[in-house]
């Protein structure tokens, strides 16, 4: 079994403070948010002087009705490689839905959608989580996520559906205690009978993060400070087992590096408050390792195509009225479904405007509200760079914005970025630009 330590969520805002703090064994990285070819300085020097660097994606879709893409899964792997990771970490969630399997189109939620706990989601499940440990050249772990919906009609609960689908693939488990909070504070559920339903044994790591209350549910936001009831469910898995690692994560709204540091002490202080009860009470006992992994279970490999299709078409259903307002699929909350939803959209104008952040400059106060309305009615169907690409086009047809200036400033951008290749600053290409534009005028 791997140790990993303490760590933190690295963030190229934090960088710098990541680096000289003391005690970080390890750190996590975004995969998607990382070039194998070029990766940031500050990695290389951590790497150099010894701290692990776990890759951590977030756009797998392993609980989508389709099998991995196999070049998501081969950059994955790249990744993993180029950091020298002892493994590799994603969710146990939908990103996306539609496609051949419902034939309709394709639909992005930019953010992880919960997974119904059902026969047929644990069987598309567990295949997908095989494809993917085949194609990974290190051991892989899948994180329970954070909800604001409940399935209806669902058969099993969180702990039942981690436990069997460790049990089926011998895949590790992220255990993210923030998220089993912020599943107790909306859906009802006891973070303590999950625990006690896990299989402690296939632990690799465990997320810390905080939240905020907003619109009468908990929000796993990673960017408030650790709230008391996280720590204390920390502090109830440490004295049922030694989790192997700890980490702290944080994505926006950074506070100073001694606040982040003050977090970490607490998140020590939890875990030592569990061994002593964990020491009082007895050890847990392990699984089978081989290699310093749990001895892997070969269930039957058979089709599970059946299954895939009834998932796809309740997954399409659902992100359709989360996204596209189509109807609320029967059995689900609608007030629920509709945080959801506005929840979605604000996540796809933060991360819009991070990754074109021209856009907000040039739109003003009025970026947001342009943007929520335009997501009202257009879905994402591609990643979030296609998304902003999109946005503008689509406020440029109808010609917005009104000032003139912001207009140009914005047709210029998209043009800019819209072509197989940037457009060229050579004098003497800008002019033939110009020229063509006033002969097309006439």
């Amino acid at each position: 079994m791997v140790r990993l330590g303490t760590g933190i969520g690295w963030r190229p805002e934090i960088a710098e403070a990541v680096e000289d703090m003391p005690g970080i064994d390890w750190v996590e990285v975004v995969a998607e948010n990382v070039c194998p070819g070029h990766l940031p300085e500050s990695l290389l020097r951590l790497r150099g002087r010894g701290v692990t660097v776990v890759p951590h994606g977030v756009s797998l879709g392993l609980g989508g009705a389709e099998r991995p893409d196999e070049g998501r899964l081969a950059s994955l792997a790249e990744r993993a490689e180029a950091l020298g990771s002892p493994l590799v970490t994603e969710h146990i969630a939908f990103v996306r839905a539609g496609g051949p399997l419902t034939a309709s189109p394709r639909l992005e939620a930019g953010h992880l959608l919960p997974v119904p706990r059902t026969r047929d989601a644990l069987d598309v499940l567990c295949e997908n989580v095989r494809i993917a440990q085949d194609a990974l050249p290190v051991p892989l772990a899948v994180e329970n996520i954070a909800a604001l919906i409940s399935w209806p009609g669902e058969e099993m609960t969180e702990g039942q559906f981690l436990y069997e689908l460790a049990d089926r693939t011998g895949v590790r488990l992220l255990i993210d205690v923030a998220n089993l909070h912020t599943n107790h504070v909306n859906r009802g559920e006891d973070p303590a009978r999950a625990l006690a339903e896990l299989p402690l044994e296939a632990i690799a790591y465990v997320h810390v993060a905080g939240g905020v209350e907003r619109d009468g549910v908990w929000h796993d936001s990673h960017a408030h400070p650790v709230p008391g009831p996280v720590l204390d469910i920390l502090t109830d898995l440490a004295s049922r087992v030694s989790p192997p690692g700890v980490l702290l994560e944080r994505d926006e709204n950074f506070p100073e590096p001694a606040e982040l540091e003050g977090e970490l002490r607490a998140v020590r202080g939890a875990l030592e408050k569990g061994a002593r009860g964990r020491a009082g009470a007895g050890t847990t006992p392990g699984a089978p390792v081989a290699d310093g992994w749990p001895v892997r279970a070969e269930a039957e490999r058979g089709s599970c195509e059946p299954s895939r299709q009834r998932l796809a078409l309740a997954q399409t259903a659902l992100l359709s009225a989360l996204v596209a307002g189509t109807p609320v699929p029967e059995g689900f909350d609608r007030a629920r479904t509709a945080v959801q939803a506005r929840a979605l959209a604000a996540k796809r104008a933060d991360v819009v405007a991070k990754v074109a952040p021209e856009l907000p400059v040039i739109l003003g106060e009025g970026y947001r509200a342009a943007f929520l309305a335009y997501a009202q009615a257009q879905p994402m169907t591609g990643g979030y760079r296609r998304d902003a690409l999109d946005f503008a086009g689509h406020l440029l047809l109808a010609g917005r914005p009104r000032e003139a200036r912001a207009r140009r400033e914005l047709r210029e951008w998209w043009l800019e970025r819209s072509g197989p290749e940037p457009r060229s600053r050579r004098p003497a290409v800008r002019l033939a630009r110009a020229t063509r534009r006033v002969l097309l005028r006439r």
